[in-house]
């Protein structure tokens, strides 16, 4: 992989017409330090958010060896790159071929469900081991949350009672786990879910071996711009010591969002400009999903290229490359007015699900990926990112 100190490099020296993806291994050092600095428990890494190998090898090389897999595939591909990896296959819903391989191929032994038929799977296609790890997955709000989870996954409180209890029965160890949903804005929706494994241990006195607070925990954007992510440990740290628990369960997280989003930005080039509109070769079928279907504001910057920026600076909407009106990126998008064809824009952000949802729709796809030495456009752990004074 080519290595570029800085974005500019890039398009002195490749000039590139397709879209660039840029990669920083400093952002995922600090934000790895950063979590096993102040969360109180083990880091599991959500594979799904960003499964590129260097991606992966960056995050293993920084001390984080567990990981949070939700199909075979990203099984088979962590145990490649990292074999002292532990895996927690946590998808609620699995096919039985995929637990039977998980389990007698690569020796997974952590299994999250939320219903009592897929605890039946589970354990039918693990020809009933005694040493699973079972989590049961119970559902919150996802209120605060840009995008919900609690529609798909997760018992209600009632069910799970019944399930804490199965699951005691079968299980060698057990664990309950909640997720508050992607890129969650308020730190109080932990301390909810963790008030709600409260209820259920008090009911059923069962205290579980380990309680899982899950995914969730936000990156920054011009629009989303949540509070210091001190303030979210510090409210999980205070309200596990509300449980008065005799002893406490092991705890554990499963952040991607959080570790990798500021890791990654691309470099797309104008095609054509209609007065608020940019015309661009990346789009929601590319590597811009998120400024798409759920509608994020990327951070954006015009790179300049010898060429003067303008002060003034306009809202502009984005199209794809493809010949599909779906792909369409509402923004608002702040860039120099004078932006034009030929032009190249760095949007940041994009190391969650900027890879992850790439498809080659209309034969538009670009794999070139650099390593980049310069800082994101944004950050939560570096108060000298270059747009500090948009978000302040």
């Amino acid at each position: 992989m080519e290595k570029f100190s800085n974005v500019d490099e890039i398009i002195n020296i490749l000039k590139p017409v397709n879209p660039v993806y840029c990669i920083r291994p400093k952002s995922i050092e600090n934000s790895v330090k950063f979590f096993k600095n102040n969360f109180p428990g083990k880091i599991l890494y959500a594979v799904k958010t960003n499964p590129n190998k260097t991606v992966l090898k960056l995050i293993s090389n920084n001390g984080v060896d567990n990981f949070d897999v939700a199909s075979i595939e990203e099984i088979k591909l962590i145990s490649k790159l990292n074999t002292n990896a532990k895996l927690y296959f946590m998808h609620t819903i699995k096919a039985r071929e995929d637990i039977s391989e998980a389990y007698f191929n690569y020796s997974v032994k952590d299994f999250a469900l939320d219903t009592k038929e897929e605890l039946q799977k589970i354990l039918e296609s693990t020809n009933y081991a005694k040493d699973l790890n079972l989590y049961i997955r119970i559902a919150i709000s996802n209120e605060f949350a840009e995008i919900d989870l609690s529609r798909k996954f997760g018992a209600l409180p009632s069910e799970a009672l019944g399930l804490v209890r199965l699951c005691k029965q079968h299980g060698k160890k057990i664990g309950i786990s909640f997720h508050v949903g992607s890129q969650c804005m308020h730190k109080i929706s932990f301390s909810k879910g963790i008030k709600e494994i409260g209820n259920i241990i008090k009911k059923t006195k069962i205290i579980p071996d380990v309680i899982n607070v899950g995914g969730g925990f936000p990156s920054i954007y011009p629009d989303l711009k949540p509070e210091p992510l001190e303030n979210y440990m510090h409210e999980i740290k205070k309200s596990l010591k509300e449980l008065k628990l005799s002893k406490m369960p092991e705890i554990i997280c499963e952040p991607g969002r959080s570790l990798v989003a500021e890791s990654g930005s691309s470099i797309i080039k104008v095609n054509l400009r209609k007065k608020n509109s940019l015309y661009i070769n990346d789009g929601t079928y590319g590597s811009l999903f998120d400024a798409g279907v759920p509608n994020f504001i990327l951070p954006s910057r015009m790179i300049s290229n010898g060429r003067m920026q303008s002060k003034k600076l306009t809202a502009f909407n984005f199209f794809g490359p493809t010949c599909d009106s779906l792909d369409f990126m509402k923004g608002p998008f702040l860039l120099p007015n004078n932006i034009k064809e030929g032009d190249y824009i760095e949007l940041g952000q994009l190391g969650a699900y900027g890879l992850t949802f790439r498809t080659k729709f209309n034969g538009f796809f670009s794999d070139k990926i650099v390593e980049v030495g310069d800082k994101p456009i944004m950050s939560l752990y570096d108060s000298s990112s270059k747009l500090d004074y948009l978000v302040a």
